[in-house]
This record gives C-alpha cells, sequence and structure tokens, in this order.
C-alpha cells in the first residue's frame, strides 16, 4: 500500500473515532442566512479541514470561520440566482467532489471495520510476542561547539557543579534546561562517537570530551538496562492505523481484482496496469 493510501488511512480513521457532531454532543445552529441553517457541524468540519485552524482555540477562530461560512452561503445565493448551478464548468466540479466524499467515506467505513477492541489487543499480543529485548542507557549531555568549551565543562563539573546545572547554563542542545536529558536509548540510535561513549559509560559516570557531526559533548550516563516492550497506550493509535491501512488495503485490492479498468498515457495511448508492489 503506497504510503499515501496509508496517510488516508490514518486521518480517515482519525475521522471516525471523534466525528464533529459527536465532539459537540448536539448539532446547534451556528447561524442562518435567508432562512438557511449553518450548523456546529460546518464551523467543526471547516476548523478541522485546515492544519492550522484545528491546532487554534475554538474561541480564537470560531468568529473568523463563522464568517467565511456566511460569505459562503450569501456569495451561493447569488451564484444561484445567476444560473451557476446549471454551468458546465460547475457541474463537473460537483460531480468530482460528489465522486471524492463518497470515497473517502466509503474509505474510512473500510478501514474502520478492521479496528476493534480485540483486534488492536491482538496486535499488541503478537508485538510483544516478537519483541526483542535490547541494551540501553539513560544517559544526559552537554553539546558545546569546541573542544575548549568541552574541556571548561568538564572543568565545572569536576570542580562540583552539579551536570544539570551545567548543562542549562552552557548546553547548545535543546534539552539543556531539562538538565540535558537524553531519556532512555538504544546504541542504534545514536550516531557512533556518541553511542560507543555513553555504553562504555558506568550509572553516574562522565565521560571526556567526545566530538561528533554535531559539536563537543561531555556525557553522563545514568542507568542501564535492558530495554522492555512499550505499554499498549503507547502504541495504541500506531496499532489502530495499522488495522485500519491492512482494511483498506484489501478492500481496495478486491475492488481491483473485480474492475475491468484500461489505462491510456497522456497521448492517449494503452497502458499496462501497474505492478503489484513487493512485499
Amino acid at each position: 500500500m503506497s504510503r499515501m493510501s496509508a496517510a488516508l488511512a490514518v486521518s480517515l480513521l482519525g475521522f471516525a473515532l471523534v466525528s464533529p457532531v459527536q465532539a459537540l454532543g448536539e448539532d446547534s445552529v451556528a447561524a442562518t442566512v435567508n432562512g438557511s441553517e449553518i450548523r456546529m457541524s460546518d464551523v467543526m468540519r471547516l476548523k478541522n479541514g485546515a492544519p492550522q485552524l484545528a491546532q487554534a482555540p475554538m474561541g480564537v477562530v470560531y468568529p473568523v470561520i463563522l464568517n467565511k461560512l456566511i460569505r459562503d452561503q450569501l456569495l451561493a445565493e447569488a451564484g444561484r440566482k445567476d444560473g451557476l448551478a446549471k454551468d458546465a464548468e460547475v457541474m463537473l466540479a460537483l460531480k468530482n467532489a460528489e465522486t471524492q466524499i463518497i470515497a473517502q467515506t466509503y474509505a474510512m467505513r473500510a478501514a474502520t471495520k478492521g479496528v476493534t477492541d480485540q483486534a488492536v489487543q491482538a496486535r499488541y499480543s503478537e508485538m510483544k510476542k516478537k519483541f526483542k529485548p535490547a541494551e540501553e542507557v539513560r544517559a544526559r549531555h552537554i553539546l558545546v561547539n569546541t573542544s575548549d568549551e568541552a574541556n571548561g565543562v568538564l572543568a565545572d563539573i569536576k570542580n562540583g557543579k552539579k551536570f544539570e546545572e551545567v548543562a542549562a547554563e552552557k548546553s547548545k542542545d535543546g534539552n539543556a534546561q531539562s538538565g540535558g536529558d537524553l531519556g532512555f536509548f538504544r546504541k542504534d540510535e545514536m550516531v557512533p562517537e556518541f553511542a560507543e561513549t555513553a555504553f562504555k559509560l558506568k550509572p553516574g559516570q562522565v565521560s571526556a570530551p567526545v566530538k561528533t557531526q554535531f559539536g563537543w559533548h561531555v556525557i553522563k550516563m545514568e542507568e542501564k538496562r535492558m530495554s522492555q516492550p512499550p505499554q499498549l497506550d503507547e502504541v495504541k493509535e500506531d496499532l489502530q492505523a495499522q488495522l485500519a491501512e491492512e482494511a483498506l488495503s484489501k478492500v481496495i485490492k478486491n475492488l481491483e481484482a473485480g474492475a475491468k479498468i484500461s489505462r491510456f498515457d497522456a497521448e492517449g495511448k494503452p497502458m499496462q496496469a501497474p505492478a503489484a508492489p513487493h512485499k
């Protein structure tokens, strides 16, 4: 299944799990324009359909969205009076929109059929059985630009200053204010020079300066352990997305197998069907 199809499955799954009307509880009237109602579901549909609006607080964007819907209704009424409802270009656009809406709604329902609590739990159990524990460490680091700066950092720590304080004051990394805490990571999740040093340290031990492509690091290893499989809550959305993708892929494959499809290139010449993707 293509990445685009997978992304569609995930996005459609999101719409299925929490629909705007369900979130509101009641689809109340937001405005009337010459007797035509604009409902809260219309507001939510527009808000959720635009990333810049979806992330904004409703109280901030609500007047903007409502004004747009009112203007659109007024313009649509004016267009209908001018006979645009029967305009060939408009009718083609409506036909295309109808096709997209029906296709997306069908895909949404097909994708979500396989996403049940039982299926998610079964997939999680399967994932846990296949999980292979790996050694991982929790470490902190202080990132600076030069070896002189790194040696200065190390001197501060040797003179009794807390690692976390030096990190907050001097580290160039984004986690400086959390004391340079990198959390737990496996060896293959860091650049080799950094990982080799971090995994050789003992808990509480601080490294000599280490150079990587990002600059100079001073590393403190906090804890070492064998990795554990993630909790269900941590991977539930990913598992739902996998199941939705698989369900939608199966439906599309069956539809393609049962359909008579002819393809033509930009010059109108017959084309062969694309090869099936390798699994």
